[in-house]
């Protein structure tokens, strides 16, 4: 696929070779040249990061035909082996490239687009840089450990004209799509409020310092984070400290939150008012919450309650005037099995629908429309966890301006929507 950058080095590379390229281009031309999976039609890609979460990640975009994965990047070097075998037994060559360096992948010059799927303290500066180097992306929930990370990356995908899709791949299963639509349509009434159960949280602490193992870039593992010791907390249970996560909390806010959200049409916006409480271990390298519960009021009123599942079932839920719908990973349900029934009419609200997240992305790369959740809706899917997380390590309500993302009246409480980086790290 030709890359649709304004002035781009690909095109550059392609511009400079001149007349010389077009004599040398055969007067017979293979009929496969101009045919749907043409090298012009392709949508040549980079994954960085490629863990567990990338590797399926990057298996899905594998599976599409339009779709050439030429480079794989990981601090580790087991994942990159890994990824970059399958990427050469998919294509049956040896041409895909790895890479320790994401900022390597970057300045590839023929790259379209690039997957993310990083621990949530690297989404922001590698996504930034690409997007600055006119790069579409996918890239993994949440969308932002902070709000202002996040903030600064929708500028970016605004400010250089990018095709962004958040992770939350949610929205292109049909129950949730169906839940949303059968609420944004008014079958259970007018809702009274909307609660969200999202996993409860955190595995079995780490405290004896060990040896890094070998293919492991423990310090750029790090990155913007500050530096500690080795504990083997690599890969799966960094989510369970506070300076690469939020645990659960944020792991999941961008599926069901996302969802509540979609459901009530609050896509662009956010609660005015939140908090709750949390329960944080007292000691050890495990510092974020295991059960917690905030209430979330937006500006007409409605409260959406988001807790642990020891606490309220997993998934969104929303209470009607005339009863209520439930939509989770397990499926849908409803207070009176009548409502599931009911159809939507031509001129009621029909939802974007999209029945495969990364074909979805791929379409918009081509078309360069809106992806089903875009940087801003990503964004404000997480702000919600994000804020609840403010509102419990504070002890106190947050007041909050969506329109602005400024906290009112609380310096203490704001200087928490952002994070300090470790040198020479810059946002």
């Amino acid at each position: 696929m030709k890359s649709r950058r304004s002035i781009t080095r690909r095109d550059f590379f392609r511009r400079t070779a001149g007349v010389g390229a077009a004599m040398a281009f055969p007067a017979i031309v293979p009929r496969s040249v101009f045919g749907a999976n043409a090298p012009s039609n392709r949508i040549v890609m980079g994954a960085i990061g490629v863990g567990s979460q990338g590797t399926g990640d990057m298996r899905g975009f594998l599976g599409k035909s339009e779709v050439q994965m030429v480079a794989v990047c990981d601090v580790e070097k087991a994942h990159r082996d890994r990824a970059k075998k399958l990427c050469d037994d998919r294509y049956g060559n040896r041409d895909c490239k790895s890479y320790l360096d994401f900022r390597e992948v970057i300045e590839r010059a023929d790259l379209d687009a690039v997957l993310l799927a990083l621990p949530d303290h690297w989404h922001a500066i590698p996504a930034i840089a690409a997007l600055r180097a006119g790069l579409d992306i996918h890239g993994q929930k949440p969308f932002a450990r902070s709000i202002r990370e996040g903030r600064a990356m929708c500028d970016a995908v605004h400010r250089y004209g990018r095709v962004w899709q958040t992770g939350s791949q949610q929205r292109s299963d049909y129950k949730f799509r169906r839940a949303c639509e059968l609420v944004r349509n008014g079958r259970i009434g007018k809702i009274l409020k909307v609660e969200v159960g999202l996993p409860t949280g955190g595995g079995t602490d780490v405290k004896a310092p060990a040896k890094v193992p070998a293919g492991l870039d423990w310090d750029f593992w790090l990155g913007p984070a500050p530096y500690v010791p080795y504990r083997g907390v690599v890969h799966w249970n960094w989510r369970w400290i506070m300076d690469y996560s939020g645990g659960q909390l944020t792991d999941w806010a961008g599926h069901h939150i996302d969802i509540a959200h979609w459901g009530m049409g609050w896509d662009y916006t956010g609660p005015v008012e939140i908090e709750g409480k949390g329960n944080y271990p007292k000691d050890g390298l495990y510092n974020v919450p295991t059960e917690y519960r905030f209430n979330c009021t937006y500006k007409d009123g409605t409260v959406m309650t988001v807790a642990n599942n020891k606490q309220i079932p997993q998934g969104a839920k929303w209470f009607g005037e005339k009863g209520w719908i439930h939509v989770s990973r397990g499926g849908l349900s409803a207070s009176n099995e009548k409502i599931l029934k009911e159809e939507i009419g031509p001129n009621e609200i029909h939802l974007y629908e999209s029945r495969d997240h990364k074909q979805n992305f791929l379409d918009c790369v081509k078309s360069r429309k809106l992806t089903i959740c875009p940087a801003e809706v990503g964004l404000r899917s997480i702000s919600v966890g994000l804020l609840g997380e403010i509102a419990m390590l504070t002890g106190r309500k947050i007041k909050w301006n969506p329109d602005t993302e400024e906290i009112i009246g609380d310096p203490e409480a704001s200087a928490l929507l952002g994070r300090s980086y470790r040198e020479p790290w810059v946002l």
